[in-house]
Formats: C-alpha cells, sequence, structure tokens
C-alpha cells in the first residue's frame, strides 16, 4: 500500500506588544523565512499588528527600511503632538507612511491569515480584527491609551490589545495553528530596572543614593529641550517686536504698556507648553507622566503575558534579550532587528524538531 506524503502542519507566528522594542519582530520573521519556516497564520498585538501586518501584505521591506531610517531628529519630527484629544499624540504622520504601502488593502484579501488584537475601551473585551481595512485594525491594536486616541471601529471604540492579550499565543491557535511560535519582548530579565537594584543592593546606603533615571529620560529630555528653544526664539521675536515700535517712535504711554505685555509673554508657557512640561517631567528628579505610564505598562504586559502563556503555551517561545532598550528606543533599529535574528537562529533547530514530531 503507498504511504501518502505527510502536509506540514499549520505554523502560527505570534508577535507580542513592546513599543519600540517590536521592530524586533523584523529581525525574527526574516531569519525565520530564510530558513523555510514560514508562519500560516499571523496573530500580533500593539507594534506586533503593525510588523506581522505588513509581513501578511508582503510589504515587511519597506517597514524595515523605514525603521532603519529613524534618526532621533527625525524621530521627533513624527510626534504630533496635541492636547485637545484623548491621546497626547496623535498618528497622522505614521499613518500618512502606512498608506504609501498599505492603501486598500483588506485583510481578508491577504495571502496570509492575519489578526490583529485590540481592546474594546468600554467593555474591556479582547477583539480580534481579522477582517476589514488593514490600516484601520493596526491603529486600533497599537492606540496605547493616553498616548494614542481610540479608533472607531464598527461603532466601537478600540484600545491597545496589550492590555488584554500582549503575546496572542491564544489567537493563533484558535486560528487552527498545530504549531505556535510566540515572539515575546517583555522576557528579559536582565532589564533596566533589574540591573539598577543589583547594582543599588551592592553598596551600602543605596537608599540614600538619587533615585534611578527612567529608560525614556533621554528622549524626553530632548522634547525638553526642543521646548526651551522654541520658547527663546519666542522671546527673541517679541524682543524684536519691542525694538521696531521704538524705532517708529510711538507714544511713550503705549510703548511702556507694550514693552510689559511683551516682557510679560516672553517666559511665560501656554498651557499646553506647560502641560507638555508634566508630561515629559522637568529638570527635577521626578518622572514625568508619559515615563510613568510606559513603566506602568511594561509591567502590565509582563505579568499578563506570563499568566495568559502559563494558560495557554506557545509550542516555542523566542525571547529576544532586549530589556537595555528603551520603549521608546525607535532609532536603534539597527540592533533590534539584529537581536531578533540572532533569537530566531537560535530557535530554529527546536522549531524543525516541534515541525517534524507534529508532522
Amino acid at each position: 500500500m503507498k504511504q501518502l506524503p505527510m502536509s506540514r502542519p499549520k505554523i502560527g507566528i505570534a508577535l507580542g506588544a513592546g513599543v519600540a522594542r517590536g521592530w524586533t519582530h523584523i529581525g525574527v520573521l526574516k531569519t525565520l523565512n530564510r530558513a523555510g519556516i514560514d508562519a500560516d497564520i499571523v496573530s500580533g498585538t500593539s507594534i506586533g499588528a503593525l510588523v506581522g501586518g505588513c509581513h501578511a501584505a508582503g510589504k515587511l521591506e519597506p517597514l524595515e527600511e523605514f525603521a532603519r531610517s529613524l534618526t532621533r531628529r527625525r524621530m521627533l519630527s513624527l510626534l504630533d503632538f496635541r492636547f485637545r484629544s484623548s491621546g497626547l499624540i496623535g498618528d497622522t504622520k505614521l499613518t500618512e507612511l502606512m498608506r504609501e504601502h498599505l492603501t486598500d488593502i483588506r485583510i481578508e484579501d491577504l495571502e496570509k491569515r492575519f489578526v490583529g488584537v485590540a481592546t474594546e475601551l468600554t467593555t474591556g473585551h479582547e477583539l480580534w480584527l481579522h477582517h476589514g481595512n488593514l490600516i484601520q485594525a493596526i491603529r486600533a491594536s497599537y492606540s496605547l491609551p493616553g498616548v494614542f486616541s481610540p479608533i472607531a471601529v464598527d461603532g466601537r471604540w478600540l484600545i491597545d490589545g496589550a492590555l488584554v492579550n500582549p503575546v496572542p499565543v491564544s489567537v493563533a491557535r484558535a486560528l487552527g495553528a498545530r504549531v505556535v511560535i510566540a515572539v515575546n519582548l517583555n522576557n528579559d530579565p536582565f532589564d533596566p530596572a533589574a540591573r539598577r537594584r543589583a547594582h543599588e543592593a551592592s553598596f551600602p546606603g543605596y537608599l540614600q543614593s538619587a533615585a534611578p533615571v527612567m529608560p525614556e529620560d533621554d528622549l524626553f529630555r530632548e522634547l525638553g529641550e526642543q521646548m526651551d528653544e522654541e520658547m527663546e526664539e519666542q522671546a527673541e521675536e517679541a524682543k524684536a517686536a519691542e525694538s521696531e515700535m521704538l524705532e517708529e517712535g510711538e507714544a511713550p504711554a503705549v510703548t511702556a504698556r507694550i514693552r510689559e505685555r511683551l516682557k510679560s509673554l516672553k517666559w511665560k508657557r501656554t498651557p499646553e507648553q506647560e502641560l507638555m512640561r508634566r508630561v515629559i517631567g522637568g529638570k527635577q528628579r521626578e518622572p514625568g507622566i508619559a515615563s510613568v505610564m510606559l513603566a506602568s505598562l511594561n509591567i502590565v504586559q509582563d505579568r499578563l503575558a506570563r499568566m495568559r502563556m502559563a494558560g495557554d503555551p506557545p509550542d516555542l517561545m523566542i525571547a529576544p534579550k532586549v530589556g537595555h532598550l528603551s520603549l521608546l528606543d525607535f532609532d536603534h533599529a539597527d540592533e533590534l532587528i539584529a537581536l531578533g535574528e540572532e533569537a530566531a537562529e537560535e530557535a530554529i533547530p527546536q522549531i524543525r524538531e516541534i515541525i517534524e514530531i507534529m508532522q
């Protein structure tokens, strides 16, 4: 009797949340593809949905080019700060970049099965976005509360899926994957906080030491310097206007009133500038609102991912060592992609063994 060839089991890959650390997913996917391990099902949360969606659409290369092109200056220029909406940062510029390559692509038309995970704001329910506009699904999945505004999809407000399922193993499994590979970006025990604690504990009297620097402080310091430069430019403009009026010979009483008015405006922050200072933190050691939000998100993601995967573990977990990089280090794409490639390369023999067993 002729033996029928065994078909390869369906492979699913679950790309976890991690903000800037998500560039690591690019390296993981590239390495697996080179090894002939191509996922049939891609599930992604937050930036995992961005990378996974581009991969499923065959647009991973343009995303990689964009990520590698990001410098600190360009990254700051892409941030669209706003203070009269439900998010501190608008994603208009990011959406424009996605539209260059993902316009009019619908999820159900993709060659690979793709699902982006989001959270319904009013109920807290986990939603799987597996049909409709791809860009809209990606935006909903990365709409971090307080940072980006919620996205309206089918009459519901959706926010970041990391609040309910940071590493969506269960999604890939439910869609029929026999072998599920998880990429967890919040599983590095040697993160900055852990290293600081170990360092402080090795010195007597560490309780009297200064408060630790938050990982995102470098970026926020640059934002603060940018704000100070803008205020200085405004002061120079006010000074120039005062000089011009004096040269034109305005009446002394009028000139005095204008001078006092300009003087009060020179160093007075607008409400938006004052709020921005509180968001990024001032020169004092106390962390800003944004630092606290990001650190809190990291804690929640780590604890929730551990609980979810304890109940529904992947067949293999890839955990790149990215804890030394900040959640906002988008300009470190070269390093992050290389770390993803390295972690995936180490996992390939075990993945092949699992596929052979399941086959």
